[in-house]
């Protein structure tokens, strides 16, 4: 029995054992996931993927289920929200099945959308007319989208949502109206319309990419088609074509002026190039660099290059003139170093530059009339314990006139900082000797006049001077019985140079020769002041009733004495003497014509004067508090000349008069000058040149006259603003402005507008001649609005000894809400131009078209 019990116990053991491992070989061949239920060797349950990431919410007015067909449709306010996406719609259904949401705007009984479907994603709002979107894939289509992006707004036939960052449109619109984009207008000012757009959105910045683009205005198709485009969507500076202005020149034809493109070089430097282009052939080339160092240095460089192309080639008026400009603008940080500083203004340009210049800006900007152009480089050092300023400075001037250029190279200047000579007793300065000031400095320059051509070649250095001047200046001031200034000053100039002439007549040649002796030699002189002077005032008063009150009078008489000893005697060796061609003894100075100049021949021991006057008057006045108001007769009014004491003949100087004053409430500015020669001259017979000055004293001839007005006229000067609010009671908006109607709809506005009037004549008679030389001109430079959205503004100047008009300008303007409409138009003179430009005024257009620059070297325009 035992035995029995104990095999039964075996065989069921060895079937358990046996049974264990079948199973457990069994379960590792199946293969995963094979059910539900299948107990892995960890006892995890494994289930199916769920469709959905997250729980899609529902809401309607009216839900319907369809289990076998596991739809769901909402009616009526019906809304959708999964994850980070809302759609609000009138209508959405959702097919579980295959993942998708499909919504549509409300609908009119004519079929028609009448609200749009809302999504909303990521704190942005789409609104379409349907949508189509893939719960699973992410992805979306949407017909009619409009989506608002940065400034503008994106109105697409069909949007495809690939993720959310990559949406690409077809048969789209874009705009920066902001009527249309806040639906005040159903029709946008301007778009810009293409076939295909891409639209980029990252978390820094976002782009429109796309095929050809036409811009249209006002539904208006214009020819502006561009191949491609990108507009980039970010506070940073971005590569954009720059849009050019369009016109034509009498000489050289229609033209496109100022097309290119701009690019962003790093963090510190972009780049703009432009061009212009001409029917006729001519072209021009305009590269500019700009570059900026926070907080240290920033600048430009720029160049015009072009050939200009006139005529017909073959003919007798065709000619082909190349130019250029060179330019380079340096300016640093007042912050990155106060003790050394660089600047540079540097702009060269070829000879007939502005006679052939192909940059309409030079035309309308009437830089074609420069005579000079000049440039400069400038290094200035400092110190902190020294008191001295070192600054040294290239510079170069071209005139055109005569085709010369002025070169200095370098030039240094070294100035000691004002000191006094002894130090004070008590503290407070008082006397002659405690008041003497020192001013000292040296001056190095390097100094040739030469022709275009000669630059930098064996001829320029040949002419090349060089000199140093040193100056030493004393004075001193102290006050006398109370009302009286008493001024001392001593002058010493010394002066070395490397160059000096020599003048002969050449029996041989029959003329007279400047000969160039080089060596170092040099001068030194001295002079010496003296002068008092006081403030005088006098008033007369007017009877009580009077209109006038008073005339106040001020007066600041001085005289002064003026010593120097006569340098241009044989002890010297400044001056020397030779026969000429007529064998007379002529002297001249060995520094003629030098960089030093020529010390002063003959003694000097002149009495010379001046008065300065001031005439003002109180008169009675209602518009002012204090019931009196003062007008300036003369701000000042100075007389001044001189007696020399030490000259042989002619001891009087020159006299002249200079005035200045303004009237109608500071408005009208007068400006005048006046020079009398106290002495007689005169002519032979039948002669107006060679007068001869005679010692006849009492004559005061005329030998120059000069007058200037300017008068700023305005709208608000012949009246007061109309209160449209106390006489019309009709208001209404029209675009950004609030306007009153009258009875008649109406809109009434104050019509602004300036004019400034300018006058200037001028008389001047050169030494010796009768017949004086005139110019007068009268200018005009004015603007009016004739609505709050139309400016029209132009200059023009008159000759009137001529009788002709001088240049002439005429422009207009026009405020779109988005863009800006601008013409410009010469009507006559050596340039004929007229000039027509389109720019957007958004910021985001602004950059990816350039309509103005927006880079660090110019800030965002305020719209």
């Amino acid at each position: 029995m035992a035995k029995t019990v104990l095999k039964n116990i075996l065989q069921i053991s060895i079937i358990l054992i046996f049974n264990s491992f079948l199973a457990q070989e069994t379960s590792e061949k199946l293969p995963k996931n094979a059910v539900n239920d299948t107990i892995s060797k960890k006892d995890t349950i494994v289930v199916k993927k769920e469709s959905l990431d997250d729980i899609l919410q529902t809401k309607a007015d009216n839900i319907r289920r369809d289990f076998p067909k596991k739809m769901i449709y909402l009616n009526k306010k019906a809304q959708v929200k999964y994850q980070d996406m809302q759609i609000d719609a009138d209508y959405i259904s959702i097919d579980e099945k295959q993942n998708l949401v499909y919504a549509r705007g409300k609908l009119d009984s004519l079929g028609k959308i009448i609200e749009p479907v809302i999504t909303t994603q990521a704190g942005k709002k789409y609104e379409t007319n349907e949508f189509h979107y893939n719960t699973k894939t992410k992805q979306a289509i949407a017909y009619n989208a409009r989506t608002e992006e940065s400034e503008g707004v994106i109105i697409a036939k069909k949007t495809k949502k690939y993720s959310d960052s990559v949406f690409a449109m077809t048969n789209a619109i874009y705009t920066t109206d902001e009527y249309f984009i806040k639906k005040k207008d159903t029709a946008a000012d301007y778009h810009m319309r293409a076939y295909n757009i891409k639209l980029i959105k990252t978390k820094e910045k976002s782009q429109i990419i796309t095929g050809p683009i036409q811009l249209f205005i006002e539904r208006v198709p214009t020819p502006l088609i561009m191949p491609f485009a990108i507009l980039p969507f970010s506070s940073k500076r971005s590569a954009g074509i720059l849009i050019p202005s369009f016109g034509e020149r009498q000489d050289v034809g229609f033209f496109l002026n100022g097309i290119g493109y701009y690019q962003p070089i790093g963090e510190h430097f972009d780049l703009k190039v432009l061009a212009d282009i001409y029917t006729k052939g001519s072209w021009n080339l305009r590269p500019e660099m700009n570059y900026m160092k926070k907080y240290r240095y920033s600048g430009s460089f720029s160049a015009d290059i072009g050939t200009q192309v006139r005529g017909i080639k073959g003919l007798d008026d065709y000619n082909k003139n190349s130019t250029y400009r060179i330019a380079w603008r340096h300016t640093q940080d007042t912050k990155a170093n106060p003790f050394l500083n660089f600047s540079a203004s540097v702009d060269v340009v070829s000879t007939k530059f502005y006679n052939n210049t192909l940059n309409n800006n030079y035309i309308l900007n009437q830089n074609v009339l420069n005579t000079q152009q000049n440039s400069t480089v400038t290094l200035t050092k400092r110190f902190l314990k020294l008191p001295a300023t070192i600054t040294a400075t290239t510079s170069y001037s071209q005139n055109f006139a005569t085709g010369k250029s002025d070169l200095r190279l370098p030039q240094m200047n070294v100035a000691i900082n004002q000191f006094y000579l002894f130090k004070s007793k008590t503290g407070v300065r008082s006397g002659l000797l405690e008041n003497i000031t020192v001013n000292t400095g040296l001056n190095l320059t390097n100094y040739v006049q030469t022709d275009e051509g000669e630059l930098f070649k064996k001829e320029m250095w040949d002419k090349l001077q060089t000199g140093l001047k040193n100056n030493i200046a004393l004075g001193t001031n102290t006050t006398i019985a109370k009302y009286f200034t008493f001024s001392l000053g001593a002058n010493v100039d010394n002066a070395l140079t490397t160059k000096t002439i020599k003048k002969f007549y050449d029996p041989v040649a029959d003329k007279e020769i400047t000969a160039t002796d080089k060596g170092i030699a040099g001068y030194s002189t001295f002079s010496s002041t003296a002068s008092i002077q006081t403030t005088l005032y006098g008033m007369m008063k007017f009877k009580k009733g009077s209109t006038i009150e008073a005339i106040r009078h001020m007066m600041t008489p001085s005289i002064g004495f003026t010593y120097s000893p006569d340098f241009g005697g044989s002890g010297y060796g400044y001056y020397k003497n030779y026969y000429n061609a007529t064998g007379a003894l002529t002297p001249y100075s060995i520094f003629e014509g030098g960089i030093v100049g020529s010390p002063s021949s003959g003694m000097v021991g002149a009495l010379g004067f001046n008065i300065g006057n001031n005439i003002e008057m109180k008169v009675k006045s209602k518009s002012d508090s204090t019931g009196v108001k003062k007008i300036k007769i003369f701000e000042s009014l100075n007389l001044s000349g001189s007696y020399n004491f030490a000259a042989k003949d002619h001891p009087w100087s020159i006299l002249t008069i200079n005035g200045q004053s303004s009237f109608f409430n500071n408005k009208l500015n007068v400006n005048t000058s006046l020079s009398l020669d106290p002495y007689k001259i005169i002519y032979l017979p039948g002669q107006d040149t060679g007068g001869i000055r005679t010692e006849d004293f009492g004559h005061f001839s005329v030998q120059g006259f000069n007058v200037q007005l300017s008068y700023p006229l305005s709208s608000e000067i012949f009246g007061q603003k109309t209160d449209y609010a106390k006489k019309y009671k009709s208001k209404g908006e029209i675009r950004n402005e609030n306007y009153y109607f009258d009875d008649d709809n109406y809109a009434r506005f104050d019509q602004a507008w300036t004019l400034n009037v300018n006058a200037n004549y001028a008389y001047s008679k050169t030494s010796g001649n009768r017949i004086p030389t005139r110019m007068a001109s009268v200018g005009l430079d004015g603007s009016v609005k004739l609505t709050p959205f139309w400016n029209i503004n132009g200059s023009t100047h008159y000759d009137m000894v001529t009788k002709e008009l001088a240049y002439t300008r005429i422009g207009f303007s026009r405020d779109q809400r988005s863009f800006t409409i601008n013409f410009n138009w010469v009507p006559f003179g050596q340039y004929k131009v007229y000039d027509f430009f389109i720019g957007i005024k958004a910021n985001i257009l602004s950059d990816a078209l350039k309509y103005k620059d927006r880079s660090f070297t110019q800030p965002n325009p305020p719209f």
